[in-house]
Formats: structure tokens, C-alpha cells, sequence
């Protein structure tokens, strides 16, 4: 029989690891540096937008950067040796400052050249400003005139996509090891993980660099559902070591490098389709207050900010395959009114389940499908696919449902919606909170034909952007996903 700890290394030992843990810790330079974020908060309503627009937009770096052709001689002119003295935040910043110039002439222009040829040009209603996505626009003043001065990305679509693939650069760190770290699942439903890591680290993405001098925006390469994967034993699951775990490595990262102290972490992301993810902020509130997450799981009532995390689809990935179906089943061949599947997750399903379980031929809900029927042929069957919430609010159905062809009803309380600062989803689906459950029926009859016609082409308008293409493509479900970390970034200026 081993012979029992002494009193004296019972005490010890705990000692000694608290010592080696929260030392480093105190000491750390992420607890002391303090910057200026220029993040607007503030409801449109309330900003003299006059003011913002000489406090909120950093000074032009370079001299004489404005709209007109003798600020861009002038610009031309400048020594190679000033150049070459500015340090890699100042470079930064001059880039995005000649960003917020583009945005000055293409608002006093109405127009803006992308300089090359477009397969894919944003258009219609199912676009919140298809001008600003594809090019840019910003708010308008009580005289209609254009004014980018008071950016908030959940309101405002002014960064473009094109602006994007030209100045948009990521460093994903080193530091780590599989299967935390640099590793992620690239099938099922926490299969965007895996392809988004994937398509950075892999070293083909135009967006991905290799020196992190050359970034403005640094991801932190960690997979929620690999670590619960292989660290998470039921039922001891306490709620604190994901985000411990997270914060250590942050802390690690700030005392190897500088970049998360100088912005304290507003230009670094995390992404992650884990239920749990959003736990990573948990712990320490006040180090996560900038830190941009990505997350499948987008509830408002748990802490998620849509000015600053970003909310990304749910979708389940085939082995070997990069999603879900497509099908092109025509409005006039599909008799059912609305179908869903699934199981009785969560408590909005349940009330789901609790009026509409196999009780009518037009709304069809099954908690088991029978073994005849197959449940991708019903959703290209249907005018309007159930998408209830699961245990969290997102579900995969959404994506399920827009790739066949089918208008989603999305049934959620508190759920910021992917895309949003981009896409008018009000145009392509419709949004009910569950206490409308009862009225689906009331609700859909109500449609006219003619209102739903519309919806169901709309619904095959925004196809391209719930699809992944390996390598990425523009205007696609990753492109996409880089787009609203590109819109909290170009928010977000660092001090010299």
C-alpha cells in the first residue's frame, strides 16, 4: 500500500503550483497597459455626427491623404526614408487610414472602382445596402448626405468586400499543439471550425501572412470542441477550465509578443460552433472586454454583443463533403406548408413538439421521421422549413433550409442571426420568438402566394453565401465570416 502525503507536502505542493501560476500572472504586462479604442457604441440617434467625424477618424498618417488629386501627388512624394522610420502600427494604421480616405471620395463620389473585374455584384433587397457591402456608404445626415463618422457595424454597412481582399491581413499563432491547438473537427456540426483553421493556417488563403508584423488581426487557433473532445469527463464539467485554459494562453501570447497588450485584444478572434464557447470570456470579463468571438452560439441574453463578437452559421458538414445538399425543387412542386425533424432538444422544440408533434398534414413535425421517408427529399417538398432552437439558439437547419431551397422559419428567442450587419434576413425568412409557436399555422396561411414567390427567390439569392468552398471564394460562407471580422477591425484604431 503507498504510504500516505505528510501533512507538510500536502500544503507544499499546492503552494508551490499557485506560486508558479499566479506570479506570472500578476506580473504579466497584459494587466497594465491601457489603449484607445475608437469601437462607437453609441445609438445612432444620439451622435452629432459633425463631431464624430473629427474625433472618431484617426488623422490622415501620411500628409495631405485626401479625396483630390494634388493629396494623392502629394502622398507620392513622400521620402522613401519616411517611409521606411514608421513603425509596423503606424503602417497599419496608414493602411486603414487610406481605407477611411476611399470611404470619404466613394461617399462624395457615389461611386467606387474595385480596379478589376466582378464575377458577383451584391444586389436587391435582401441586402441591408448592397452599395456598402459591395463598395461603400455610410450613415445619412438630416440633409441626406453621406457620413461614415458614426460606424457601428451591427447598423452600418460601410467596409466593403472588396476593400476587404485588398488590405485585410491575419496571423494565426504558432504556439501549441494538436489536438488543441491547430487542430479542429472539419465535419458535423462543428465542421466550420475545422475548415475556417484550415483555410488560415494552411497557407493559401490571400488573407492568411507569414510574419504577424504584416497582420491586423491575429486569430487565436484553438478548437472548443476538440478540447471538451478530449478533456471534458461527464460529470465533472464545472464551467472554469475552458476559460482557464483560454487565459492562459492569452496571457502566454501577451508576454511572447506584443500585439494583444497594444489593442488589448480588440484585433484578436476566436471562432468556435462548441455550445460552451461563449464560456471562454467568463472568467475574466474585464481581459475578453474587446476580444472579438466568433460563435455559432449567438445568444444576446449570455453576454454575446453583436457590436463586437460576430455570429457565424451553424452548419453540418458530410464526411467528405462540404455541406449539405443542394436541390432546386420549383415553388409549384412543393405541397407541404412547413416541415421539421429533430430531436426534442432544448425547450423551444419541446413547445414545438407540445402543439404541432404528427397533429396536422400541413405542418409536419416529427420527432422520428418513419424509415420510408427521407428527410433532405422533405425539405426540398416544403414552402417554409421550422428552424426551432436547440439546446442553444442556433441549429443547422437554417443553412439545411436555405441550400434546398426552402424559406426558414426561425423559431429563437435572443438570437443574433449570422451575417447580420450585411444581410436583411425580414427579406428571405420569417423570424418568431416561441411564444408565437401556436400561430404557426396562423402565421404561414397568412403569406400571400405572391409574398412567398418573392421570399423563395430570395431564398436561392442568398445561396452563395451558406456555402463552403475549399479554397475560399468571394462572397462565400467563409469570406463571409471574414467580412464581419473585417468590419470590427476597420472599427478599431491603435495607438502609435
Amino acid at each position: 500500500m503507498a504510504a500516505a502525503l505528510s501533512p507538510s507536502r500536502v500544503i507544499i505542493f499546492p503552494a508551490i503550483f499557485f506560486l508558479i501560476v499566479l506570479i506570472p500572472l500578476y506580473l504579466s504586462p497584459i494587466n497594465r497597459n491601457r489603449v484607445i479604442l475608437l469601437r462607437l457604441t453609441t445609438p445612432l440617434s444620439q451622435l452629432n455626427l459633425s463631431q464624430t467625424l473629427q474625433t472618431s477618424l484617426p488623422p490622415s498618417p501620411l500628409p495631405n491623404i485626401n479625396d483630390s488629386a494634388d493629396g494623392a501627388s502629394s502622398t507620392n512624394k513622400i521620402s522613401k526614408r519616411f517611409r521606411e522610420e514608421r513603425s509596423p502600427v503606424e503602417r497599419i494604421e496608414e493602411g486603414l487610414a487610406r481605407a477611411r480616405a476611399a470611404i470619404r471620395k466613394a461617399i462624395q463620389t457615389r461611386n467606387y472602382t474595385s480596379g478589376k473585374k466582378e464575377a458577383f455584384i451584391p444586389r436587391g433587397v435582401v441586402y441591408r445596402n448592397p452599395y456598402a457591402f459591395h463598395q461603400w456608404v455610410g450613415s445619412s445626415d438630416k440633409r441626406g448626405l453621406r457620413d461614415i463618422s458614426s460606424f457601428n457595424p451591427y447598423k452600418n454597412r460601410i467596409p466593403s468586400h472588396i476593400e476587404m481582399e485588398k488590405r485585410f491581413k491575419i496571423w494565426a499563432y504558432r504556439e501549441g499543439e494538436q489536438p488543441l491547438m491547430h487542430d479542429a473537427p472539419a465535419n458535423n456540426i462543428y465542421g466550420i471550425e475545422g475548415q475556417f483553421m484550415d483555410e488560415v493556417e494552411s497557407g493559401k488563403s490571400q488573407f492568411a501572412v507569414g510574419h504577424p508584423e504584416e497582420a491586423n488581426a491575429f486569430y487565436i487557433p484553438m478548437s472548443m470542441a476538440r478540447i471538451v473532445h478530449f478533456m471534458y469527463e461527464p460529470p465533472h464539467y464545472e464551467g472554469k477550465w475552458i476559460p482557464q485554459l483560454v487565459t492562459h494562453y492569452i496571457h502566454f501570447l501577451a508576454h511572447k509578443y506584443p500585439y494583444w497588450n497594444r489593442s488589448n485584444g480588440a484585433d484578436h478572434f476566436l471562432l468556435s460552433c462548441h455550445d460552451w464557447a461563449p464560456d471562454v470570456s467568463s472568467l475574466k470579463p474585464d481581459l475578453y472586454k474587446h476580444f472579438i468571438r466568433a460563435l455559432c452560439n449567438a445568444n444576446t441574453s449570455e453576454r454575446f454583443e453583436p457590436i463586437r463578437d460576430i455570429s457565424i452559421p451553424e452548419i453540418n458538414i458530410p464526411l467528405g463533403k462540404l455541406g449539405p445538399p443542394h436541390l432546386d425543387q420549383p415553388p409549384n412542386k412543393r405541397p407541404i406548408l412547413a416541415f421539421f425533424a429533430g430531436g426534442a432538444h432544448g425547450y423551444v422544440r419541446s413547445v414545438l413538439f407540445n402543439y404541432w408533434k404528427e397533429k396536422d398534414t400541413e405542418i409536419q413535425v416529427f420527432e422520428r421521421l418513419p424509415h420510408n421517408q427521407n428527410y433532405t427529399k422533405l425539405m426540398g417538398d416544403s414552402k417554409f422549413c421550422l428552424c426551432p432552437s436547440g439546446y442553444e439558439v442556433a441549429s443547422p437547419r437554417i443553412v439545411e433550409s436555405i441550400t434546398t431551397g426552402c424559406v426558414p422559419m426561425i423559431i429563437s428567442d435572443h438570437y443574433s442571426l449570422p451575417f447580420n450587419d450585411v444581410l436583411n434576413w425580414n427579406k428571405f425568412s420569417i423570424i418568431i420568438t416561441s411564444n408565437k409557436i401556436p400561430e404557426i399555422k396562423k402565421i404561414l396561411k397568412a403569406i400571400p402566394m405572391k409574398t412567398y414567390l418573392r421570399m423563395q427567390k430570395r431564398v436561392k439569392q442568398v445561396q452563395r453565401h451558406f456555402v463552403i468552398n475549399r479554397p475560399a471564394k468571394p462572397y462565400d460562407m467563409l469570406h463571409m465570416i471574414l467580412h464581419s471580422l473585417w468590419l470590427r477591425r476597420i472599427n478599431v484604431r491603435l495607438p502609435s
